[in-house]
């Protein structure tokens, strides 16, 4: 592809999608037509560079539109942002959803992570792709974590053409029923009218199908008419728990209508919004300090103080960020609270934007959770519509409102100032700390950045009162935590239990299945533990006594029927993948610790003494001086797998 302005065209249906997004052009500079006043001064520039975090949405919606990203669609893009060619084909490229070479309108996603592999991803992707010919319009990728490990093996289908009823935002039906979602967040309209008819003579209009578990059948089925493919289960059958009347972040999936504001409201929701008027923002951050809240993603960070130094920054705007991109394979918990109860997210991020000073809130979703887009399109235009979000939130003078940016398959965005970098229109790469976001975020200006779960816990604490919240789990982990079982379970999904439950307790709950070989928590970045250690407290502090790590939450089980080599090399394989590339030791670290697992996976004993030497010295090395927590924490899982499980002896 040639990187600078080219004379590349983009077609009829491509230069739809991206005038629905920003407008028609109002220039030559900018795509249209020349005229005599275009000769004369150049317009638009400043203006459209302050555009540039329009280019995600942008390459969103082109390829939603035609399933890929042509030259000359990236062209037109480019000019109507300014935006250097060269710049906006890294970002395309930077992500899995994307693809700047033709291919099919319709994509089968097929999950190969570790809770799909273990469940038969691999038979299941062989057996789809000899009935998916190549006369089937339809290319089959085997994918990362689709997040979907509680109904293991997982594929999600996604056909591009035109959306269903215009923009997005205001369609009023959301069923449990496969999802037909389009582009962007508020604010940003779905893609433009297209002219192809699709199968069967219908027209062709964007659609999503998630099939999970998935056979080859319904697989095919999904990915050939997507619009006829099962209706995928609703969010309570994720939560075991459901209807227990102790759960407290749980309470409302599976009895509580998930689009209905009225039902939401009836259900205690709006409270803890009313009180934190009524404390006030910095009594707001008092009650999540003294309730103890720390982060939910696996850093722990202490929410009060992030909330505090946020607030206190006299730089203006502040900004407010939803960390909705959870990635780390075995984790669901986020996507089961967004698509169950998505108005308690809308409630918290308003909340939290009170107590900093924020006023606007980008919610940074994931992209291959097109349900989750829907629910939370259709609870943000509802709290909008009602008065809880806009210039008068509860009518008590506040003005805050929420932008929702679909992520578009990248770990890395995990990291919060990678997201950020996402947001802005830039490769997700993360930045150097210091400065550190509350200083300098979002746009350069002071942004609190926290997960669902952790935004989410902040309900109860204003609710219920920071000593009460804080009675429940230990001294040094308050509340509830939410944890992803999955695997070698007859019972996985989504659990809530205090802090300071142990890990067997949990295990017992999802019925764990006899010959237990190790179990798996934190996720990829998380490490392995013993049958025989199942008395580890489900703590912060009492996984790192351990000597492991909580993570996210993940806990994903594993019997002797499963291959630990092959699993380890699974997950040198997604580091390798999913390294952003922009520090030494991470991008050749993770290369390396890859090929020297590659090497032994089939040996043991003294013939893979030299290779496990190896990997210690490329994991130190990664571990010490990678730029973020993603090659820091690349070497845990096979570290631990090889000391405390005896990998390969």
């Amino acid at each position: 592809m040639d990187l600078r302005f080219g004379d590349g065209k983009p077609t009829d249906e491509e230069r739809e999608a991206v005038d629905a997004l920003l407008g028609p052009p109002e220039s030559s500079w900018e795509g249209a037509a020349r005229s005599d006043d275009d000769l004369r001064w150049a317009r638009g520039g400043r203006e459209a560079r302050d555009r540039r975090d329009l280019l995600l949405p942008g390459l969103h919606a082109l390829n939603d539109r035609v399933g890929w990203i042509s030259e000359g669609a990236l062209d037109y893009l480019c000019r109507r942002l300014t935006v250097p060619p060269a710049e906006a084909y890294g970002v395309a490229t930077f992500y899995a959803m994307f693809s700047v070479r033709p291919r099919p309108a319709t994509v089968l996603h097929v999950c190969t992570d570790l809770a799909c592999a273990t469940a038969g991803a691999s038979e299941l992707c062989t057996a789809v792709e000899a009935r998916l010919g190549p006369e089937s319009g339809v290319k089959v990728e085997r994918s990362p974590c689709l997040g979907l490990c509680e109904r293991a093996p997982a594929t999600l289908a996604i056909r591009a053409g035109r959306p269903p009823s215009g923009d997005i935002q205001a369609r009023p039906a959301f069923e449990d029923e496969v999802v037909r979602a389009g582009s962007g967040g508020p604010g940003a309209a779905a893609p433009g009218v297209g002219n192809g008819k699709g199968r069967r003579g219908r027209d062709s209009r964007y659609a999503t199908a998630v099939t999970a578990p998935a056979t080859p059948e319904a697989a095919v089925t999904a990915a050939t008419a997507p619009e006829d493919a099962p209706p995928e289960p609703a969010p309570a059958l994720a939560v075991p728990q459901t209807g227990d009347p102790t759960l407290t972040l749980l309470k409302r999936i599976g009895t509580t209508d998930p689009t209905s504001l009225d039902a939401y409201r009836a259900a205690g929701g709006y409270t803890a919004l009313r009180r934190a008027f009524a404390l006030g923002p910095a009594g707001v951050i008092r009650e999540v300090t003294d309730a103890g809240l720390v982060g939910r993603g696996g850093a722990a960070f202490p929410t009060g103080r992030k909330w505090q130094a946020t607030a206190a920054q006299p730089d203006r705007p502040h900004y407010l960020v939803c960390n909705a991109d959870e990635s780390e394979p075995g984790t669901f918990k986020d996507r089961v609270l967004m698509e169950g109860d998505p108005y308690a997210l809308v409630e918290a991020m308003t909340i939290a934007g009170y107590a900093t000073g924020a006023h606007i809130g980008y919610l940074y979703l994931r992209g291959e959770y097109p349900r989750a887009l829907t629910r939370l399109t259709h609870a943000v235009a509802q709290a909008r519509a009602r008065g809880l979000l806009g210039d008068d939130v509860l009518g008590q003078g506040y003005a805050f409102d929420i932008e929702i940016r679909r992520g578009a398959g990248a770990y890395i965005c995990g990291e919060e100032t990678a997201l950020f970098n996402s947001i802005e229109g830039h490769r997700g790469e993360p930045r150097s700390k210091p400065p550190f976001p509350v200083e300098k975020g979002l746009f350069g200006r002071p942004t609190a950045a926290n997960n669902v779960e952790t935004l989410v816990n902040v309900l109860p604490i204003l609710t219920m009162g920071a000593q009460a919240y804080a009675a429940i789990g230990t001294p040094s982990s308050t509340g509830p935590k939410l944890f992803c079982v999955s695997g070698s379970v007859r019972r996985p999904g989504v659990y809530e239990l205090p802090f300071g439950a142990t890990l067997g307790e949990l295990l017992t709950l999802a019925g764990v299945r006899d010959g237990l070989r190790a179990v798996l928590l934190g996720g990829a970045a998380g490490g392995f533990v013993r049958p025989d250690e199942l008395g580890i407290p489900l703590t912060f502090e009492g996984t790192r006594e351990a000597g492991t790590t909580l993570g996210s939450g993940v806990v994903m089980a594993f019997d002797d029927t499963v291959p630990l080599p092959r699993l380890l090399l699974r997950i040198a394989e997604f580091f390798r993948d999913e390294s952003c590339g922009q520090c030494v030791p991470c991008r050749v670290g993770t290369v390396r610790q890859e090929e020297a697992l590659h090497r032994i996976a089939e040996r043991t004993g003294a013939a893979a003494a030299g290779d496990v030497a190896l990997l210690r010295e490329v994991g130190r090395a990664m571990r010490d001086s990678s730029i973020c927590g993603l090659g820091q924490t690349a070497w845990n899982a096979v570290e631990s797998a090889i000391d405390r499980l005896g990998a390969y002896e």
